[in-house]
C-alpha cells in the first residue's frame, strides 16, 4: 500500500481538491489518498508546519506527504523533496518543514529539477504530483532533483528564552476548530527550563498557573461535577506536545472559546514567568 497524504489551503468549495486527487490517481491508481487537511489559512506556512508536525507520525513508514500551501516556485523558493523520519515531504522550500528539521536531521533532501521534462502550461502542483506519484512507487530521490544540504528555516516564531533562564517567551501558531489556542512552546522545551520552579503563564485578567495532564483534570474537587467547571480557562500540552490554552468544555459558536474570550490570536505573544 503506498499512501500520499495531501495538506493545502485550496478550501472544499472549489474543484482544486478532487481535481488534486484526480491527477494522482491518473498517475497512479494503486495510490491511497488521505486527506490531513485543505483549510490551512491561504499562504500560511507556520499553520501548515504545525498539522503537518501534528499528523505524519500516525501514518506508516514510507508515506508521502504532499504539502500545497504556499507553493509557486520564484527565486526565492525552489521545490524540495525531503526523506525524514522514514517519510517523505514534497513542498516549497519556504520554512515549512523546519519545525521538523529542528528535531530530527533529515535523510536526505533533494532540491528538485525535473521542470523542464514537462510542457510548459505544467503547474507547480502538476511537479508536486509527479515526484509524490515516483516515491510512492519506490522511485528514489536522486531521480527527481539534486541533493542539496539544508532547507530554509524560520526562525521568526520559535519559542525565545530570557537571558536569566526565568522566562519563555512564545507565540500562538494555530488555533484549532474548538477555538482552542496553540502555541510554539513544547513540553520538551518546557520542561528543561521550568526543572521543576513553580511558574505562571502570564494572561489577562489572570494568569494560569498549573498546566494539565489532560482536560478533565480541570475538576480539581470530587465534591462538585464536571460540569461546574464549564468556562474555566486551561493550558495543557497536546497529543503534539505543544503548549495549547483552551477554555473548557465551551462551544465556540455559543459561546466562545480561548480564541474569542480571551482575545488570543495568531503570533500573539505568550509569555511563561518562572520563580
Amino acid at each position: 500500500m503506498s499512501i500520499i497524504t495531501l495538506t493545502t489551503d485550496y478550501g472544499l468549495k472549489d474543484h482544486f481538491v478532487g481535481a488534486l486527487k484526480g491527477k494522482i490517481l491518473s498517475e497512479y491508481s494503486e495510490a491511497t489518498i488521505v486527506d490531513i487537511s485543505h483549510d490551512i489559512d491561504p499562504f500560511n506556512t507556520t499553520e501548515a508546519s504545525y498539522i503537518i508536525g501534528s499528523s505524519y507520525f500516525s501514518f506508516p513508514k514510507g508515506t508521502v506527504h504532499l504539502i500545497g500551501v504556499d507553493i509557486e516556485r520564484n527565486k526565492e523558493n525552489q521545490h524540495i523533496a525531503m526523506q525524514w523520519n522514514d517519510h517523505f515531504f514534497i513542498c516549497a522550500d519556504n520554512g515549512i518543514l523546519s519545525m521538523l528539521t529542528q528535531k530530527i536531521v533529515p535523510q536526505k533532501i533533494v532540491a528538485i529539477n525535473i521542470h523542464d521534462r514537462f510542457p510548459v502550461e505544467a503547474t507547480d502542483l502538476d511537479i508536486f504530483i509527479q515526484v509524490a506519484c515516483h516515491i510512492a512507487k519506490g522511485g528514489l530521490l536522486n531521480v527527481i532533483g539534486k541533493e542539496i544540504p539544508e532547507i530554509k528555516e524560520v526562525t521568526e516564531l520559535q519559542a525565545v528564552v530570557a537571558s536569566d533562564g526565568n522566562s519563555i517567551k512564545g507565540y500562538v501558531i494555530y488555533i484549532d476548530h474548538f477555538g482552542n489556542v496553540v502555541t510554539n512552546i513544547t513540553k520538551t522545551h518546557f520542561l528543561k527550563i521550568a526543572r521543576g520552579r513553580p511558574y505562571e503563564i502570564v494572561m489577562k485578567p489572570k494568569s494560569i498557573k498549573t498546566i494539565l495532564p489532560n482536560y478533565s483534570a480541570i475538576a480539581s474537587s470530587d465534591k462538585y461535577p464536571i460540569k461546574t467547571y464549564e468556562g474555566e480557562k486551561l493550558a495543557i500540552f497536546n497529543e503534539a506536545g505543544f503548549m495549547e490554552i483552551a477554555i473548557f468544555r465551551s462551544n465556540p459558536s455559543k459561546v466562545g472559546s480561548a480564541n474569542s474570550l480571551l482575545g488570543l490570536n495568531y503570533r500573539d505573544v505568550i509569555t511563561i514567568k518562572f520563580h
